[in-house]
C-alpha cells in the first residue's frame, strides 16, 4: 500500500506530505485547490511524464517521493535485487523523482538513482492511476485490445509476448530473404566481375618475392656492359695483369718466396708467411670466381625487354589489386570466397525460404492460440462487465467484444477488438466510443478497473473523479463500489461528491490559503466531526445549516452499515 506521499515545490504546494491509509483515501477541497495536483505528483511519482512548467514559480525544482509499503512482494524484490537494491521486510520501498528547470530528470528507488525506464516497471507495478484524461482511453479504439489483454492475466499476456517474439523472427527472417532477392538481382554482374580479376591474376601466375626478384635483374641487365668491363678490369688487376705489370697473384707469389727465405734466418717471421700464403690462396679462390661471374654477365636486350613487361604486367595488378604481390594474391583469395559465396545464393535463398515459412507458420499458430485465449477472455470479460454494471445502476446496458480481422499481421495478434455497446435491452450493438455518455463512461471504466484489478493485483487503485457526470441512485452505486473495492485494496480518490466522500476511511481536505506573499496549498486529515462539515460543505455550498450537517451524519452513519 501507499504510505505516504510527499510533494515539494510541485505547482501551487510549497511542501506538503499526505499519511495514507489502508482502503478508501478521499480527497476533497474547493475547486482550484490542488486536488488534481496530488494526483499529477502521484503520477509523476510512478513514472509519468513530467514537465519543468510543475516546478513552483520562483523554485529551481521540484521533489516528489511516494513510500510503498511492499508487503512482501517477491517479484519486487528480485527486480531491485537485478539492480543491487536490497528491499528487507521492514523496508517500506521510496520511489523519488525529481525535477529542474534545465529539463534533467533524476528518479531514485531507495535513494539509489535508476534509470527512467526501471523506475517505471517498479512504479507501474507499485499502482493502477485512473485519472480524468485515462477515461478517453476507452474511446480510443487500440487501447480496447489493451484492456482484454490485461484483464485476462498472466496466461494471456504470457501468449501475447509469445507472440510478439514470433512476429520478430518472422519480420527477420522475411528481411534477410528480401535482403538476398535483391542481391540476387546484381549477383550476374558481380560473378562476372569477380570471375575476371580471378582469372586476370591466376594467369598473371604471381609468386612472392618475384617483383623484388625483377628489379634486382633489370638493375644487372640495363648496367651489363659495364658490369662487364669492370669484372674483366679487375681479372687483369688481380690475375693476368697488363703490360709491363705484373698481376696481384705474382707479386704476392714473390713475397711469399722472400719470406720463406726470411724465416729460414729468423722463425720470427713465420707467422707473417703463413698469413701471407693464406691470402694468395683467397686471392687464387677470387679470381676464380670472378672469371666464373665475368663469364655469366651478357648484354640481352630481349631479356631486359622480357623484365620490363614483367614488371609493367606486375604495376598494372597493383593498381587495380593491392600495393603488392602479396595484397594481389590475398585479393584473389577474397575474390574467390565472395565469388563460391555468390554462386551458392541459390542454396540460400531456398534455405532462406524455408526459414521465412517455418517462421510465419510458428507465428500464426502463436497468434491462433492468442485469439482463442482472447475469446474465452472476451466471454469472461461480458458476463463479469456486466455483473458489475448492474452493481453501478446500469444493469439495462449490455457490453460485448467485437473481434476484426486485420488485413496484415502484427505483433499484437491477427484481430482489433472493439467495445460495442447496447445502452438499453432490445437496441442493437454499436460502437461504445459513438454513443456513451461521460456518466457511463466513467461508470464503465470504473467496473473494468474493479476487474482489471482482480487480474493484476496491484495493490493501490488511483482516481480522479471517476464520479463526474453521474448522479442519483447510479452515484451512489458508485460510492459503495469505490466502498467495496477499499475492502480489497488501497484507494485512492478525488471526489466532488459527498456520497462518495462519505465512504471513507481517511478523508483528507485540501485547502488553498494565502499567507501574506503567495498563495500555498495545504492538506489536513479530517477527524469525524470535521468530515460532517466537510461533507455538509459538499452538500450545500456556502450555506452550511443544521439541516445539511444532520443530512452529512446521517451519510456517514449508513456508510458505516456498508
Amino acid at each position: 500500500m501507499l504510505l505516504n506521499i510527499s510533494i515539494k515545490n510541485f505547482g501551487l504546494m510549497e511542501q506538503v506530505k499526505i499519511d495514507f491509509q489502508e482502503g478508501l483515501n478521499i480527497l476533497t477541497g474547493e475547486t482550484g485547490t490542488g486536488k488534481t495536483i496530488i494526483i499529477d505528483a502521484l503520477e509523476i511519482a510512478l513514472g509519468g511524464r513530467a514537465h519543468t512548467e510543475q516546478i513552483r514559480s520562483g523554485a529551481e525544482k521540484a521533489l516528489v517521493e511516494a513510500a510503498f509499503d511492499p508487503a512482501r512482494n517477491k517479484f519486487l524484490e528480485q527486480l531491485l535485487g537485478n539492480q543491487g537494491i536490497d528491499l528487507s521486510e521492514e523496508d517500506c520501498l521510496v520511489l523519488s523523482r525529481e525535477i529542474t528547470r534545465s529539463g534533467k530528470n533524476i528518479c531514485r528507488v531507495n535513494g539509489q538513482a535508476v534509470p527512467l525506464a526501471f523506475y517505471k516497471i517498479i512504479g507501474k507495478s507499485m499502482a493502477d492511476l485512473h485519472v480524468q484524461h485515462e477515461q478517453n482511453s476507452l474511446l480510443n479504439q487500440e487501447k480496447h485490445r489493451e484492456l482484454l489483454d490485461h484483464f485476462g492475466g498472466t496466461k494471456l499476456l504470457e501468449l501475447l509476448g509469445q507472440v510478439k517474439s514470433a512476429y520478430q523472427s518472422w519480420s527477420e527472417a522475411r528481411s534477410r530473404l528480401e535482403k538476398l532477392q535483391r542481391d540476387a538481382g546484381d549477383r550476374t554482374r558481380r560473378a562476372d566481375t569477380l570471375r575476371y580479376q580471378i582469372e586476370e591474376i591466376r594467369h598473371a601466375k604471381l609468386t612472392p618475392g618475384e617483383e623484388e626478384e625483377l628489379v634486382r635483374e633489370k638493375e644487372v641487365l640495363a648496367n651489363s656492359e659495364k658490369i662487364s668491363l669492370l669484372a674483366g678490369e679487375a681479372y687483369r688487376h688481380l690475375y693476368d695483369g697488363n703490360e709491363g705489370q705484373d698481376s696481384a697473384m705474382d707479386l704476392l707469389a714473390r713475397a711469399a718466396e722472400n719470406l720463406k727465405s726470411l724465416v729460414f734466418y729468423d722463425s720470427r717471421a713465420k707467422n707473417i708467411l703463413v698469413a701471407l700464403e693464406s691470402s694468395l690462396y683467397q686471392a687464387e679462390d677470387a679470381a676464380r670466381d670472378l672469371a666464373a661471374y665475368r663469364d655469366t654477365v651478357e648484354y640481352s636486350p630481349r631479356r631486359l625487354e622480357a623484365v620490363e613487361e614483367r614488371l609493367n604486367q606486375i604495376k598494372i595488378l597493383k593498381k587495380k589489386y593491392g600495393d603488392g604481390i602479396p595484397a594481389i594474391l590475398q585479393f584473389l583469395d577474397s575474390a574467390g570466397s565472395e565469388l563460391q559465396n555468390l554462386l551458392n545464393l541459390d542454396e540460400e535463398l531456398t534455405s532462406s525460404g524455408r526459414e521465412l515459412s517455418a517462421a510465419a507458420a510458428a507465428y500464426y499458430q502463436a497468434a491462433k492460440e492468442l485469439s482463442s485465449a482472447r475469446k474465452s477472455a472476451a466471454r469472461l470479460l461480458e458476463e463479469r462487465v456486466a455483473v458489475e454494471l448492474d452493481s453501478l445502476e446500469m444493469g439495462r446496458v449490455v457490453l460485448s467484444l467485437e473481434f476484426t480481422p486485420i488485413e496484415e499481421p502484427s505483433p499484437a495478434g491477427l484481430e482489433q477488438i472493439e467495445f460495442l455497446i447496447s445502452p438499453n435491452r432490445g437496441e442493437p450493438l454499436k460502437p461504445l466510443t459513438k454513443i456513451a455518455s461521460g456518466g457511463e463512461l466513467s461508470r464503465i471504466m470504473l467496473a473494468l478497473k474493479t476487474l482489471l484489478a482482480q487480474a493484476d493485483d496491484k495493490p493501490v487503485l488511483v482516481f480522479d473523479e471517476v464520479d463526474a457526470g453521474i448522479g442519483g441512485r447510479a452515484l451512489q452505486a458508485v460510492a459503495e463500489k469505490l466502498s467495496q473495492l477499499g475492502q480489497q485494496r488501497q484507494v485512492i480518490c478525488v471526489t466532488h461528491s459527498a456520497q462518495v466522500a462519505a465512504h471513507a476511511r481517511a478523508h483528507h481536505r485540501i485547502l488553498k490559503e494565502f499567507d501574506g506573499e503567495r498563495t500555498v496549498t495545504r492538506v489536513e486529515l479530517l477527524d469525524r466531526e470535521q468530515q460532517v462539515e466537510e461533507l455538509a460543505r459538499m452538500l450545500g455550498g456556502k450555506n452550511v445549516t443544521d439541516i445539511t450537517r444532520l443530512h452529512a451524519s446521517q451519510m456517514l452513519k449508513n456508510s458505516d452499515k456498508i
